[in-house]
């Protein structure tokens, strides 16, 4: 943003036309544009953007369109809605009492029985991006749990975008320090330029991308992260420690195929090459983790969160219920590519896609981009009662503010945490269980609605005499009783 800016500056004009130009960038430069726009006598600047303190310090007249008419009116953007109340919207984050975004619950995760409990953890975490100089981050530690309402804050290019690629997976910490999280964590995340996340399916519709993302049950993207990606020193390291010895017999890890609890983790099912499954043996996660096959048992918690997570069935009706819940109307999902779509749709869609698998953590980089002040506060009030946590990266101090309690300050790849709540084990708030008559309607990976199971009706002395009568009476006549009657 800073290079277009310059870039236009350059060129001298008589009139400047600038699209949304605080996106992306830090209060001090923001406050630098106003001073260079106000500053200028010989250049008259047309101004689309949702930023209303921005609007409200630089402007000197409003073109208001409105039901395909544009009329114009003399002073900023205060004055602009003293003469047009209905237009407060435009200027406070109040959401309208008819448009509401609804973000999906959470499942629950196993061992964790309240909301203080950590789920994603960093621990002395450094970072530095090969083509650079000088280190991006040092000596990183905090902590996420489902009660996280998080702001990280700081200026442009103190590593607030980078710490957040670290918690997702898109970067691995490569200057020491660990990266923990919940084996089924499900994070929605979007990015700073979110819409990249679309750029190459602009002419598929928001159905169409949807289909393609989780046409298996897995996010396409999770599959690209570099946390899923396998090196040639892993692979080497797989191989070398994927021999294993049974009854004195050397064998080969093939897979990994499933896994089960095992007291305060897992283990896992291990097929080995060129033998059959009936040869399959358990063996611990930590022991896997030694032998090298780290990625792989993630790749695995992955698929197993998602299951855990209750599939949704990926079906047109369901798909347009799910974008209906940012706003987006069934039209625009089925039927319009995405190519022909504003920015705010796309970021509806961006959203209601990386929320699409019911995350426990949604993180969002510069979510205020594009939205406008209606949609805005929709999404605050949504976030303030999402039963997950909540991490934003912003430069919008009005949405920080009414949403966040805890702060990350970022500078120069140092964290200052305050406001926050974190503990070791489960903490003392209060607990959370899954009520009864909450339970969600099961799916395959077809659509197909998944019957639950009925207990069995629990039976009286009387009534267990009379059935044993009867299936003995049975019996005598020839007839056939099934075991479960028994």
């Amino acid at each position: 943003m800073k290079l277009a800016l310059a870039r236009a500056m350059l060129f001298k004009a008589d009139i400047l036309l600038l699209d949304e130009p605080t996106n992306h960038l830090d209060v001090v430069n923001i406050a630098w544009l106003e001073n260079y726009l106000t500053s200028l006598t010989t250049c008259t600047s047309i101004i689309v953007s949702h930023d209303s303190g921005f609007l409200n310090n630089t402007i000197t007249d409003v073109l208001h369109l409105n039901r395909f008419k544009i009329k114009r009116y003399r002073g900023n953007l205060e004055a602009f809605v003293k003469a047009v109340p209905e237009a407060k919207s435009y200027y406070t984050l109040e959401a309208a009492e008819d448009y509401k975004f609804k973000l999906p619950d959470p499942p629950l995760l196993e061992g964790v029985k309240t909301k203080e409990k950590s789920l994603l953890k960093m621990r002395k975490v450094g970072f530095q991006y090969p083509s650079q100089a000088v280190q991006q981050l040092y000596d990183i530690t905090l902590q996420v749990s489902l009660s996280s309402r998080v702001a990280v804050l700081g200026p442009n290019g103190s590593g607030k975008s980078t710490l957040v690629k670290l918690l997702i997976g898109d970067l691995e910490p490569n200057k020491g320090g660990e990266v923990w999280k919940h084996p089924n964590l499900v994070i929605g995340y979007v990015a700073q330029h979110a819409f990249h996340h679309i750029d190459h399916h602009l002419d598929k519709t928001p159905l169409e991308y949807m289909l393609w993302r989780y046409q298996t049950g897995e996010d396409m993207e999770e599959m690209n992260k570099v946390t899923r990606q396998i090196t040639e020193e892993e692979e080497k390291k797989m191989k070398e420690g994927g021999v294993v010895v049974v009854e004195g017999v050397k064998r080969l890890i093939d897979e990994i195929v499933s896994r089960k609890k095992l007291k305060q983790s897992y283990e896992y099912e291990i097929s080995f090459k060129n033998m059959s499954s009936t040869e399959n043996i358990w063996m611990p996660r930590d022991e896997l983790i030694q032998r090298g096959f780290e990625k792989k048992v993630l790749e695995l918690d992955t698929r197993e969160a998602q299951r855990l997570g209750l599939l949704r069935p990926l079906v047109r009706r369901e798909i347009e219920k799910h974008f209906a819940d940012f706003g987006l109307e069934p039209e625009f999902v089925t039927h319009n590519t995405m190519r022909g779509l504003s920015g705010g749709q796309k970021v509806k869609i961006v959203l209601g896609a990386a929320t699409w698998r019911r995350p426990h953590v949604i993180c969002l980089d510069e979510p205020t981009n594009y939205l406008d002040r209606e949609s805005l506060a929709a999404l605050i009030e949504a976030l303030k009662v999402f039963e997950g946590g909540v991490l934003i990266i912003t430069h919008n101090r009005d949405f920080s503010e009414s949403l966040c309690k805890e702060v990350w300050a970022m500078r120069d790849g140092r964290l200052e945490a305050s406001g926050h709540n974190w503990v070791e084990g489960q903490g003392s708030g209060a607990r959370i269980d899954k009520k009864d008559g909450e339970e969600e309607d099961q799916y395959d990976a077809m659509g197909n609605k998944i019957d639950k199971a009925k207990g069995k009706k629990k039976l009286t002395a009387s009534e267990a005499r009379k059935a044993k009568k009867d299936r003995i009476a049975r019996r005598k006549r020839g007839e056939e009783v099934f075991t479960d009657e028994e």
